[in-house]
């Protein structure tokens, strides 16, 4: 079995790695005996553990892929052959074996690798994740796309191998996959990476080898064979022959019948961090001729660093790290996180209403619902990655008279649209959606940005939207939401930490769509949506250094408009910029198009939205992506001056 990590490693240093210095790409592995393949997945543990120490990321389940990862490289032809992860939280080792290891420090930092998998990175991506349980849909496609090829001639015999998380597979869409596939008969193989079994299912030896012998091609043969004979009989016969090998198989291999149902023959569970049971299995169903196979693997995440495998959560996230103790690097004490923020306010709500409840899709501590469950257990509802069914069921909730808040990440929402326009906003149900990580999110880069969701939310009738600029708004933002009670609502805030305010002990409500202004001017009209008000503010102090007195809004709402106060901006002002940390077809989208109804664009206003650009950040800190998408005070100035007609040129000089 694998080694562990040798206590010798120190943060940042490299250790011994003869074998996987020998390996750029998966075609190295190939001429190594099993021995070897063992040796190097002791290697590149140790590396991953390296190299993550650096940069943060994703350890746990990394780590619980080393053997996979190799087994998989040195059956399969990659990049010939398809290789999907699913949600590519666990692709680290496979980046460090295709041609990545010399920039695998650069992970999640500005101009490095992405921390998932990413087609523009590499041809041994054949699929981009990030979001969960796409990886067999995608496969599927992939298979059907090399089947209709043949069938026209062209010759593209490839294996298509998806490897999804037990976790992942609580998605509905892994299943609609899976039921297609097995309609459809196509080749395709499925790794299902268990690493959260509650009950250990038979690993050993026996199952090892009936796992080989299910896998096999004259088992399979003989399989088919039997199933040709049996529909030569009776009905009734060839029903009773079909029950009882999916008996014998069912007692012999304990499990499996959920994944016959839907068409694949199920071999395992197989331990997925022994290569001595893993290279023959996969052999065997790389060889295997017919439908879809799904290949049931045991593995434990954080394996074979001590940290991470006596760590609750398995080291799932880490910053960098001492990798002698497993001691993450701690940032300076500073302020309470938004997310945090959010879970105190909503306590507090619930403390005084009943009604309240919390629904998470499987990120309770990511959204802060993690303390709510500790002080209302029987309130507050994980419902796994199923974000459609989160929304949903707090639709059934709000329609039997609770008040139930939804909190999941606006990058996810996007997973549920339908629900939320079906069954929450056709419904006028007062469903309340808590928006975590809105905005640019750093190092997770352009797959967890929440970009869209002020567009894709401000677009549905009925629909409250509120965008707090400060931690003491989001509190505010929650009383305002849970007192609405005859429409949906939502609120968004940023990844990170707030102002350090004094925080009030409950938040107040709010009047709905009314903004606030912060401070007045003449010339300039600034109207911040969310946390860019603090942008905002600096540039207005820079444009009144300029002789340019500037009148600076927090917006508040997105939706209601507060039109009245907008109109007043437009009809004294020489210059109306909107400010928004969203995609185009936003807020300042609603406010062009409302100014445009009255027609006061027809007059002395020059109204300029800032959004963020026509395309994707990628992942570096937020304070660069905000400047790579040019809603700093700096550009806030230069959009003013431009509209003003100052030439930028003399004030860059000046400057």
């Amino acid at each position: 079995m694998n080694v562990p990590v040798p206590v010798s490693a120190v943060a940042g240093g490299r250790l011994a790695t003869p074998l996987l210095d020998r390996v750029r790409y998966p075609s190295d592995l190939r001429n190594l005996s099993s021995g070897q393949l063992r040796q190097l997945a002791d290697e590149l543990r140790a590396e991953t553990v390296s190299a993550v120490s650096v940069t943060g990321g994703h350890l746990g389940a990394s780590l619980g892929v080393v053997e996979l990862t190799v087994a998989i490289h040195a059956i399969f032809d990659t990049p010939h052959d398809r290789l999907i992860w699913d949600v590519g939280h666990q692709c680290y080792p496979h980046k460090i074996l295709t041609g990545r290891r010399d920039r695998i420090r650069t992970l999640r930092q500005g101009g490095g690798l992405s921390g998932f998998t990413r087609r523009s990175e590499s041809e041994y991506d054949p699929f981009g994740a990030a979001h969960s349980s796409t990886s067999i849909s995608a496969a599927v496609g992939m298979a059907v796309a090399r089947d209709l090829k043949a069938a026209s001639g062209v010759a593209e015999d490839r294996h298509v191998i998806a490897v999804i998380g037990d976790g992942a597979m609580s998605a509905g869409l892994a299943y609609e996959a899976m039921n297609n596939a097995g309609a459809l008969r196509s080749r395709l193989i499925v790794i299902l990476n268990d690493n959260d079994m509650s009950i250990a299912p038979p690993v050993g030896a026996m199952s090892a080898y009936l796992s080989r012998l299910l896998s096999s091609r004259s088992f399979l043969s003989l399989r088919e064979l039997a199933a040709k004979m049996a529909r030569r009989f009776p009905r009734g016969i060839e029903r009773t022959a079909r029950r009882a090998e999916e008996f014998a198989r069912g007692f012999l291999v304990g499990g499996g019948t959920l994944f016959e149902e839907l068409g694949f023959y199920y071999v395992g569970p197989i331990d997925g961090h022994n290569l001595d049971h893993l290279l023959p299995v996969l052999r065997n169903v790389r060889d295997a001729d017919g439908g879809p196979i799904l290949v049931h693997a045991i593995t434990q995440k954080g394996k074979g660093y001590g940290p991470a495998e006596e760590s609750e959560d398995k080291l799932h996230a880490v910053s960098r790290f001492n990798v002698v103790t497993g001691e993450q690097a701690k940032a300076p004490a500073g302020p309470p996180s938004y997310t945090r923020v959010f879970s105190n306010a909503l306590i507090a709500e619930a403390e005084a209403d009943p009604d309240i409840v919390a629904i998470t899709a499987a990120m309770p501590s990511g959204t802060g619902l993690d303390a709510f469950a500790q002080r209302f257990p029987s309130r507050c509802f994980d419902v796994g990655i199923a974000e459609q069914h989160a929304v949903t069921f707090a639709a059934g909730l709000a329609s039997e008279g609770m008040k139930p808040f939804c909190a999941i990440y606006s990058t996810f929402l996007q997973r549920a649209y339908d629900q939320v326009v079906h069954d929450v906003v056709l419904q006028g149900l007062p469903v309340r959606f808590a928006l975590d990580r809105a905005g640019l999110v750093g190092a997770d880069g352009a797959t967890h940005a929440g970009i869209f969701d002020i567009a894709f939310l401000g677009c549905l009738p009925g629909m409250v939207l509120m965008a707090p600029s400060d931690e003491v708004e989001l509190m505010h933002a929650v009383a305002t939401a849970a007192s609405i009670g005859d429409r949906p609502s939502a609120f968004r805030y940023p990844r990170g930490e707030g102002l350090g305010l004094v925080l009030p002990e409950r938040g107040k409500v709010l009047p709905l769509g009314q903004g606030r202004v912060v401070c007045e001017g003449g010339r300039v009209a600034l109207v911040a949506l969310g946390p860019r008000l603090h942008d905002a503010l600096r540039a207005a102090e820079e444009l009144g250094q300029k002789g340019l007195p500037t009148t600076v809004v927090d917006a508040r709402f997105a939706k209601p408009l507060d039109t009245a106060l907008l109109e007043r901006l437009a009809r004294y002002h020489e210059v109306l910029v909107t400010i928004e940390e969203g995609s185009s077809g936003g807020f300042g989208s609603a406010v062009l198009q409302h100014l445009a109804l009255k027609g006061l664009l027809d007059g002395r206003v020059r109204v300029r939205p800032m959004v963020l650009p026509d395309r994707f950040i990628d992942h570096d800190t937020q304070a660069r992506q905000l400047a790579a998408a040019g809603l700093t005070a700096k550009a806030i100035v230069a959009t003013v001056l431009a509209a003003l007609g100052w030439d930028m040129t003399l004030e860059a000089a000046a400057g």
